[in-house]
Order: structure tokens, then sequence, then C-alpha cells
């Protein structure tokens, strides 16, 4: 076979060696691929088949050349001829072969092929038994020098004389062959691929259109389905897309529609089960309010009574006992109040202009921790606020009152200005904060280990504190302290970066 050039060579540049991230871009990609596929495969086939078009022609018009050529010189022949018979034979098909410029040989009955051209390529063996077993014409390209050649095989029949008598079709031993380069051909050939590596450019480029449209039509609703997922995450559950068509992407757009519907339902249902509850728990907190005021009142009494030493030793514990339960919910009735203002929106702020040292040293001298050692104050410069003095009060008593319960003393309340920020830090020497539970210490009811004994507190102290910083537009944060203990920052705006009364 020819070694001809090869078909096609497209340059095909480096890919990354880590696919595109955009879907966009692996579409247009994915798409431009299949279309260099398709393209380099119909230009494969399609050189193939010109191909073998171009030299079965040349073949053919060759092989009819040859058969003229003997059909006006062989019957001067005489059978059985001489090696001299079939040089000149030879020598006269290679003139007349002309343009052609081929070297022809011929043989009888299977002899050695005579040629008038000395050097010229010599005829396949494969070629001249086909021949000779079949009797018909025959081709063959093949390589010689470096340059593709095609080999024919023409068999000689007898030609009937005057009076029309001999069989055509039977063969007088004689065949000649002719071997001639195929450089036209080759020429032809050569052009058709240059035409081809030359459109594969221009036809990438044209494929980039419908790329960039067939990628535009999938991401469009991708596109929306993200928007809608954004607008979902940012809370707006009433989001819904059109569909379009009936294909898988109009399937998943019909399945968020679903997905937000029914988020958005669930999430009406949760609303109204939290606004039952935080109805429920304040109407509870309120009801309580009448009665705890009477046992108070009565526990008040009691309490006098067992002072002076009138009651039985027994009467007089369980009077105690019942004095402290009875105070611990107050508060908690009091705690539950305050956080059903929190949700309503209710809670009142009445803003005073005053030094949060004042309110430090205030919250730790009504509390009895002014001169407790448990309880160091760290004052050292004026530090103006513009708050309500009592809810701070909380913020301040809640934070001393956790550190001293969960921690260890001393317990430092540093106040420090900088700024338009006021800072306040409540630090102890305690074990610290577990990790776990660093991020729930604001919890309502929230216990860091459910296992520990119940403590004078309704759970909701910590809670209470940070909601107070937010009215005031502050924040209060818990951390641990690189040394051991918990560390809570109360961070307030400054007297001149305050907002109004409200």
């Amino acid at each position: 076979m020819s070694r001809l050039r090869p078909p096609l060579r497209l340059a095909v540049s480096r890919l990354r060696p880590y696919p595109p991230r955009g879907l966009r871009t692996r579409l247009v990609v994915a798409f431009l691929l299949a279309a260099a596929f398709g393209a380099l495969l119909t230009a494969g086939f399609t050189f193939h088949r010109a191909r073998a078009a171009i030299l079965d022609r040349a073949a053919e018009t060759a092989v009819a050349d040859l058969r003229t050529q003997l059909d006006s010189l062989a019957p001067d022949l005489a059978l059985p001829p001489t090696d001299e018979d079939l040089r000149g034979l030879t020598g006269q098909i290679d003139q007349a072969g002309g343009a052609r410029a081929w070297h022809a040989s011929a043989s009888y009955r299977g002899g050695e092929p005579v040629s008038a051209s000395p050097g010229a390529p010599p005829v396949p063996d494969g070629l001249r038994e086909t021949v000779q077993d079949t009797g018909r014409a025959v081709h063959q390209r093949t390589e010689h020098d470096g340059r593709p050649w095609l080999a024919l095989g023409v068999p000689v029949a007898y030609a009937p004389d005057e009076a029309g008598n001999g069989d055509p079709d039977t063969l007088s031993g004689l065949t000649v062959y002719a071997v001639f380069p195929l450089d036209d051909d080759r020429a032809d050939i050569d052009a058709l691929v240059t035409a081809a590596q030359a459109g594969a450019v221009p036809a990438l480029a044209l494929a980039l259109v419908p790329a960039l449209f067939a990628a535009r039509s999938v991401l469009r609703p991708v596109r929306r389905l993200r928007h809608g997922a954004e607008r979902i995450a940012a809370g707006e559950l009433d989001t819904r897309l059109d569909t379009e068509g009936h294909d898988e992407l109009a399937d998943l757009t019909r399945s968020f529609n679903t997905m937000a519907e029914t988020l958005e339902r669930d999430a009406a249902e949760l609303r109204r089960l939290e606004a039952g509850a935080r109805r429920f728990a304040a109407d509870v907190a309120h009801e309580l309010r009448t009665p705890l005021a009477a046992m108070a009142a009565v526990t008040e009494v009691l309490d006098e009574d067992a002072a002076s030493g009138v009651l039985p030793a027994d009467t007089e514990d369980a009077v105690r006992l019942i004095s402290e339960e009875v105070r611990t919910l107050a508060r908690m009735v009091e705690d539950l109040m305050e956080v059903s203002r929190f949700d309503a929106k209710a809670a009142p702020v009445h803003r005073e202009d005053v030094d949060l040292r004042s309110l430090v040293t205030k919250t730790l001298q009504l509390r009895g921790w002014a001169h407790d050692e448990r309880v160091r104050a760290d004052l050292p410069e004026p530090a103006p606020v513009r708050v309500d003095p009592r809810r701070i009060d909380v913020v301040l008593g809640n934070l001393v009152a956790n550190a001293l319960h969960h921690g260890r003393p001393p317990v430092t309340v540093a106040v420090r200005a900088g700024g338009d920020r006021v800072r306040v830090t409540v630090t102890d020497r305690g074990p610290g904060i577990p990790d776990d539970a660093l991020p729930h210490v604001f919890d309502r009811f929230y216990k860091a280990d459910a296992a520990r004994p119940r403590s004078g507190g309704s759970g909701l102290g910590l809670a209470i504190a940070r909601e107070n910083a937010a009215l005031h537009g502050g924040t209060l944060t818990a951390a641990n302290h690189p040394d051991g203990g918990a560390v809570f920052t109360l961070t307030l705006p400054s007297a001149a970066s305050s907002p109004g009364t409200t």
C-alpha cells in the first residue's frame, strides 16, 4: 500500500491539568470537542474516500491507456516472443506513455518480466501472481525511493483476424506490466489535505457560536435556579420560578417550586407555633405574678416568725426553704416577662448620660460585692455612655454572678474607653467554658452540663444580658482567656455615638 501523506493533522493545544470550573466553560469546551471530533471524523472519512477515488480513477485511466497501446502494438508481436521482441514492445509502450512516464515490462507465460528501461521499479510479486491467477487486469499501489507508484498488470488476449476468426477471451500468454509515479495524484491529495486543514479552524470558530447559544440556553434555567435558591436562603420563601418546556431542567424547576412552597408552609407553621409558645409563656408569667405576690407577702411574715424563734425547728427550716423557692420562682417569672417583652419588641429603654464606672460601682454595692475579696474592679479612666442604668445593671449583675457561680475568684471587672466604643470585661479564674458549649452560652435555658444540679437561676440570665446589650446598640461576647478562665465582654457605644432616648 502507498505511504501517502497522513489524511489530516490538527494542532491540538495542551489541555489544562484540571477541568474548567465554570459550567458555561465546560459546556462550550464539550461542544467544541464534539464538533472537532465530528469534523475530524468526517474529514478523515471524506479524505479516504476521495483519495481512493483519485487513485482508482488514475488506475482505470492508466489501464485504459495501456490497453489502447496494446491494441495497436501487440498484434504485430510474433508468438512465442523472444526477449528482444518483448524489450522492443516495452520500449514502444514507454515512448507512447508520454506525460505519464511509465516504465513497461512484459513476460510470456509467467516468465521474468523483460523491460527496456533498466533501473525501473520492480513489479510486485503479488501483482504478478494475481494477474496469472485471475487472467484480469490488476493494479496495485506501491512505493519506491520514497515516491508513490502505481503498478499495472494487463494480460493480452488473442485478437480476431480479418475473417473474424479467434476468441478474444482466450489469453495469449503475454502479460504487460507498467509502473508509473503518482506525483500528480499525490499533489491532488496534498491539496485535499491542505484544504481540510485550512477549513478546520473556521469550522471550529463557527462551531463556537452554536456552542455559546447552547450553553446559554442550558444555563439560563440553572441561573434562575441559583438566584431563586439565593432568595430562599435570604428568607424570601414566597419565591417561585416560571417553568418552560418539559425537559429535565423544567422538572427541576417544578421541584424547586414545590420545595419552596413546602418551606414557606412549614415556616409559617413554625412561626405560628413559636408565636403561640411566646404568648403562652407571657400569659403564664403574667398570671403567676398575682399569686406569687401573695405568696411572697405570706413568706415574709413567716420569715419574721422564723427569725423570732417562735416556730419549731422543723417548721422554721421548712419556712426558709419555701421562702427561697418562692423568691426563685418570682425571679424566673420576672425573667420570663422580660423575655416576652424582648420577643414582642416592647422592651422600654430610658437612656441617661452616665459614667460607666459609676454603674459598675453601684452594681457591686447593691449586691454586696463592693467589699468582697472575690470581686475586683479595674476602673482607671472615665467611660461616658448614654444607656438605661437599670438594664446595664442587670447585664453587669448577671455577668458577675455567673462568673462567681461557674468560675473561680478573683473575678475582675474592667472598664476601658477607646474611640467610639466602651468595653467592660468580666474575667474569672475558673476552668473556662467548654469549646462545645461556647457557641450556646447565650441560648435560653442552655446548660453546658445537663447532669449538674439545679441552680438558683432561671437559665435566662445571659440571654437577657445579651438582649439588653443589643437594645443599646452594643454586643456581648464570651471567650476563654489564654491563661485560663472565662471572659465576657460588653461593648457599648460611647456617649457621643449612642442613639437617642426611647
